[in-house]
């Protein structure tokens, strides 16, 4: 199932045309991806975290609309692939259900010492409500 994430365009994120700069969606996402796994029991920092690291090994964006000053936004995020050291995320953002951006973000997980791990099983249980067909 898909997570939702409201996100308030605030000034700072505007370039000179007076919509969102491309490179805060890529930002976006990643609140988006952060917030889900939050919702389901795995901190990325802190004392709590897992003792793994998401990298992001790929990143595809199609940008459709652009957001403007003061929208109220939503970034949705599901997984659509769960392997066994990676997975694979659907993200869009959407404004009044309209879809401003889409993008496929591929994420590999490594241990604390920075090579690839396998995913625990506790982990993934963790991750599976997120995903969607």
């Amino acid at each position: 199932m898909a997570h939702l994430t409201p996100i308030r365009v605030r000034f700072r994120e505007l370039d000179p045309y007076a919509h969102v700069n491309h490179s805060v969606y890529v930002t976006w996402f990643e609140i988006g991806r952060t917030e889900a796994l939050r919702d389901h029991g795995i901190l990325l920092a802190g004392p709590h975290a897992a003792g793994f690291q998401f990298i992001v090994s790929e990143l595809d964006i199609r940008f459709r609309r652009a957001a403007l000053a003061d929208d109220l936004v939503h970034v949705e995020s599901a997984i659509t692939e769960l392997g066994g050291a990676s997975c694979r995320w659907r993200q869009r953002v959407l404004r009044d259900g309209e879809a401003l951006a889409e993008g496929n973000v591929r994420i590999g997980l490594v241990g604390s010492n920075g090579t690839v791990a396998r995913m625990p099983a506790e982990m993934r249980s963790q991750l599976e409500p997120l995903l969607s067909p």
